[in-house]
């Protein structure tokens, strides 16, 4: 199966034309119908116009190409032949699953057993395609590219469809199919031939498709662009004149499908492939019979007439009552309502009776639905996730709208545990890490004070938020609080305090003049940086003392010296600094010089009268 990661509608130009078809009916697998009679799989196309690419599209696909049933008894290459399925009870195991596709598959779990068959067997190296239908609940489990682990699967996509709803995938999702359609509604079965009837489309292949998808198909595998190619979703049918009364009676049955349903394009491959599911009850050389068509007897219809809604399966029926639902889709949290509405066509009158899961009214376990429309959901999810509320014209009872309604469990709140770090300055924008649980994709961090913002938020995993405070130089100090929004409410508040930016040390780079004389009083400038009021100017010991300090600017203090009137006999180089909110500066020396000393020679007397000097002792 070749996949785009740029899925792109594309719109074909079609001509308007009045609905000729004949009344749907389901088709049904064990229990369930596989998807109601309305849905678009169900419905003919034999009444269809041919679309104005018809003949385009032939050529490509290849008008000489034999047509090839892509199914069979026993085995080919050691496998079964075709894509098999297996019905499952509601009890069945659901098993996780993880996905090369993940963001366009359904998270599941999967009620596919382990030890289900596998399209081509356990050794293929093909799109590997395992089905189930949960037949107590009808819902349709399909994986593609499907390897089962111990306790799970891996696999390239997975896709989960209520075969009560018409429902289709988000457009732009692939599902196990390229074209984002079930496979399981499109394989010929042998029951269906041992019932004598067809009653839906048949899956095909091509091997090019054009760049874009038509209803109902959701996604587009290729880049090509050419209108010459086929979209994914495109319809063909057998021609109305092709003779098929020399086809066994169980290739006729085939063949009147294809001329009545048609087949849709839904995947690449080979020519005029048409899907089916292995039984041993097929004849292979009966089959092979098919052979004899070729692409030149294919047309394309043009359906799109029959859309009612383009996110939904459901077509228009001829000359009958049908029933829309609106929305045809809706996801509701438990315990909560959604109000539905219903527009009977072809009725005089639009009384509808409303019911889920077909329970009139609902119940308990599916939600409850009033005799408006207004539908209350269960107080935990049924199983399977999703329920199918349905509006039946009072008119024609068979005529039923469907909207497929997933019951969701609101997430959990946010929990903040932390915030690192969890403090700053004004004027500085700090990066943080917000730890906590239930953290969401789309989640915001709110801080409370002025002047502080959140930029940059980025939910790392549930537990983990990166993001990135701004506080502005005005912003307001103290403590606030930080807490995380998301969908399911807001956490708790943890604390940031913003503090206002210490200052920088001062330096000292010069004291004017540097020196006085005992006794002095001397204006003094010092000169250096950051400087900040208040300040005082420190000075080592008590010889001298500051006062009259003033801090004229950032760079300039000036004060008063007085220098102590005591003289000494020695220079004192005095430290003095600068000490501000911030510290102390470097200090510079101040210098105060000393008294000299008197001589250390006296004059004295000898004794013979001679008056000399001598050393004093």
């Amino acid at each position: 199966m070749v996949r785009s990661s740029q899925p792109t509608a594309c719109a074909v130009a079609l001509t308007l034309f009045a609905v000729s078809t004949a009344a749907a009916q389901a088709p049904a697998i064990g229990n369930c119908q596989v998807f109601p009679a309305d849905n678009i799989w169900n419905t003919p196309v034999d009444q269809l116009p041919v679309t104005a690419s018809s003949s385009a599209w032939v050529n490509t696909i290849g008008a000489a190409k034999a047509l090839h049933p892509d199914f069979g008894s026993g085995l080919y290459d050691g496998a079964p032949i075709g894509i098999p399925y297996m019905i499952v009870p509601g009890t069945q195991t659901k098993y996780p699953a993880t996905f090369t596709y993940m963001s366009e598959s359904d998270p599941g779990p999967y009620a596919i057993p382990l030890n289900a068959p596998i399209e081509g067997g356990s050794q293929s190296t093909g799109d590997r395609h395992t089905l189930s239908i949960d037949s107590d609940n009808c819902i349709l489990y399909e994986l593609y590219a499907a390897y089962p682990q111990p306790a799970s699967w891996i696999a390239g996509s997975g896709a989960i469809f209520n075969l009560l709803s018409n429902a289709l995938r988000p457009s732009g999702w692939t599902s196990t199919d390229a074209a984002g359609l079930p496979v399981l509604p499109g394989l010929v079965r042998y029951d269906e031939i041992a019932a004598g009837e067809v009653l839906h489309a048949i899956r095909f292949t091509v091997p090019q498709t054009q760049g874009a998808f038509v209803w109902p198909a959701r996604h587009l595998a290729s880049s090509l662009t050419g209108a010459q190619y086929p979209p994914m979703g495109a319809r063909f049918r057998l021609r109305a004149g092709f003779d098929i009364t020399s086809f066994s009676a169980a290739n006729q049955v085939i063949l009147r499908a294809l001329k009545k349903y048609g087949v849709m394009l839904a995947d690449n491959g080979s020519a005029w492939y048409i899907s089916g599911a292995p039984d041993p009850r097929w004849d292979n050389d009966d089959l092979h019979n098919l052979g004899l068509i070729h692409g030149s007897d294919f047309e394309a219809v043009d359906v799109s007439a029959l859309m009612i809604d383009p996110d939904s399966g459901q077509a228009k029926q001829s000359n009958t009552v049908f029933v829309t639902v609106s929305p045809s889709a809706a996801r509701v949290p438990v315990n909560t309502t959604m109000q539905f509405s219903a527009t009977v066509a072809n009725a005089t009158t639009q009384t509808v009776d409303w019911s889920v899961n077909g329970a009139p009214g609902g119940n308990s376990t599916v939600g409850l639905i009033s005799t408006t429309g207004l539908y209350t959901a269960p107080a935990v999810p049924p199983p399977g996730g999703a329920v199918a509320v349905q509006a039946a014209s009072t008119v024609s009872p068979s005529a039923v709208g469907i909207a497929t309604v997933t019951i969701t469990t609101p997430p959990p709140g946010p929990v903040l545990i932390s915030v690192s770090p969890n403090s700053g300055t004004q004027g500085t924008n700090v990066p943080v890490i917000i730890a906590g649980s239930n953290f969401q994709t789309g989640a915001t961090v709110a801080v409370g004070g002025i002047g502080i913002s959140v930029i940059n938020v980025t939910v790392v995993s549930s537990t983990q938020i990166a993001a990135t405070i701004v506080i502005a130089p005005t912003a307001s100090t103290g403590v606030h609080s930080v807490t995380v929004v998301t969908s399911a409410g807001t956490s708790a508040a943890q604390s940031f305090t913003v503090s206002a930016p210490m200052p920088a040390m001062p330096t000292l780079t010069s004291v004017t003049p540097n020196a006085a004389p005992p006794g002095a009083i001397v204006n003094v400038t010092l000169n250096g940086t950051n400087f900040t009021s208040p300040a005082t100017v420190t000075i080592q010991g008590s010889v001298v003392t500051a006062s009259n300090v003033v801090v004229v600017s950032s760079t300039i203090i000036t004060a008063t010296f007085r220098v102590s009137p005591i003289p000494s006999r020695r220079v004192h180089d005095i430290n003095t600094a600068v000490t501000t909110q911030a510290g102390t500066s470097n200090g510079l020396l101040f210098a105060v010089p000393g008294m000299p000393e008197p001589s250390r020679w006296a004059p004295w007397r000898s004794p013979v009268g001679l008056r000399l000097s001598a050393e004093r002792p």
